[in-house]
């Protein structure tokens, strides 16, 4: 898959079709890419916002349906990905869709698997895999990715195959 970085600033709006750098969850790539994270438990933004267009679900249980793309990926809570391969693919859709889209990645919690799969996109985005989970803690919650395989996981997602 080809490396396509988009042309604008980091933490700008680049897009009508992507988040407001500033709205709740969202975090900037080094790219410029925003991905919004989000708890599933706490309800949509009452402030009438955009509805995302495309949403990865990490969830043991397949989520109900919504009006915008989904993707469930069956991630059991303070796990990892049932299919690590399949993990890859949409978290690799995720990245590429972020470029002009309102891309959401949600747990039922927003932190733990949530932020362990916006650790894996800032790794497609160019962030040492290192350094990923502290970048997503430092720009997006300082307790996202909670368990030493979640961070194993991330530092591993860097590596192909």
């Amino acid at each position: 898959m080809a490396d396509i970085r988009p042309d604008f600033p980091p933490g700008s709006r680049a897009h009508e079709g992507t988040w407001d750098a500033d709205g709740a969850g969202v975090l900037a790539l080094p790219s410029g890419r925003l991905i919004r994270g989000r708890g599933l438990r706490r309800p949509l933004p009452a402030d009438g916002g955009p509805e995302p267009t495309y949403a990865v679900y990490l969830l043991g249980k397949e989520p109900p349906s919504v009006p915008w793309e989904a993707h469930w990926l069956r991630w059991p809570d303070f796990r990892l990905p049932a299919d690590r391969a399949r993990a890859r693919a949409v978290l690799t859709e995720a990245w590429r869709r972020a470029a002009d889209e309102r891309v959401e990645i949600a747990c039922h919690g927003g932190r733990g698997r949530t932020g362990t799969a916006l650790a894996c996109v800032a790794v497609l985005d160019g962030v040492p895999p290192g350094e990923a989970v502290a970048y997503v803690r430092e720009h997006y919650d300082r307790h996202a990715v909670e368990t030493p395989w979640q961070r194993a996981y991330v530092r591993r997602f860097g590596t192909p195959g």
